[in-house]
Formats: C-alpha cells, structure tokens, sequence
C-alpha cells in the first residue's frame, strides 16, 4: 500500500495513538518512582547523621534500617529501571508501527513482541515498587520499635 494522502495516513497515527498515551502514563509513574527515591536518599543521609552521634543502644535500630534504606533505594532503582525500560520499547513499537505501514513490513509477532515485552517489564517494576513500599513499613516498624503484633 503506497502513502499519497494525509487522509491515508491519519489511521497509521490513531494506531501509534495507544503507546503514545502509555508513555505519557508510564512518565507520570516515573516521577512518582524517582520523588520516592529521592526522599529514601534523604532519609539514608539523616540516619546516617543520626548514627555518627548514636550511643550503643540506639546504633542497632539505626543500622536495621540503614540496611533497610539501601535495600530500598536497590528495589527503586531496578523499578524505575523497568519502568524506563518498558517506556522505551513503547517507543521503538511506535516506530515499529509507522515502518510496518509505510514500508509494508507486516511483521505481527515483532508488534506483539514489543507490546508484551512493554508490558511485563512496566508489570514487573510496578511489583517491585509495590515490593519497596512493604520495605517503608518495616522500616517504619523499627523505627517506631514495635512489636511483632505491630503494638507499641
């Protein structure tokens, strides 16, 4: 099929429409992702601080979640790797839209490939992020120095 008008061209664009508008979503996740892993950073810095004038009864609690905070700061930053990632290949799939129909290329299981690959590495970083929160909590448990039951 050869390309002579724009009215011929408007459905090829409707088609990259749908990852356009994932990208836009998957940027919104990622300033989300990286404001969390600037605020785990700034707690790290404030432990850290805290650990420099602790005596021995505190530097335990401290170090817990020092481990914890760099365990977090490890989750987000293989999250928004997927993330960015995924947000990627919309891209390429884009592209691999707009060559399929201008160059006649209809390759369907490159299209499928790009689109789930897309797809499970947005899943898999927003199951890590999901990962990372839980992490906050214990944290959090520490440092409020609960008990198993989560009592004070």
């Amino acid at each position: 099929m050869q390309i002579t008008s724009v009215n011929q061209f408007i459905p090829i664009l409707q088609t990259a429409v749908g990852p356009m508008i994932l990208i836009s979503g998957v940027g919104l996740i990622l300033l989300t992702m990286s404001n969390r892993l600037g605020r785990i950073v700034d707690h790290f810095r404030k432990l850290v601080a805290q650990l420099s004038s602790a005596n021995d009864a505190e530097r335990a609690p401290l170090e817990a979640q020092l481990r914890i905070s760099w365990e977090r700061g490890l989750i987000i930053r293989m999250s928004l790797a997927l993330v960015i990632t995924s947000a990627l290949i919309a891209a390429v799939l884009i592209i691999a839209l707009l060559f399929s129909v201008l160059w006649e290329f209809h390759d369907v299981w490159l299209i499928a490939g790009l689109f789930v690959s897309c797809m499970a590495c947005l899943s898999a970083g927003l199951i890590l992020y999901l990962h990372d929160i839980n992490r906050s909590l214990v944290a959090l448990k520490i440092e409020l120095k609960l008990d198993s039951a989560g009592k004070i």
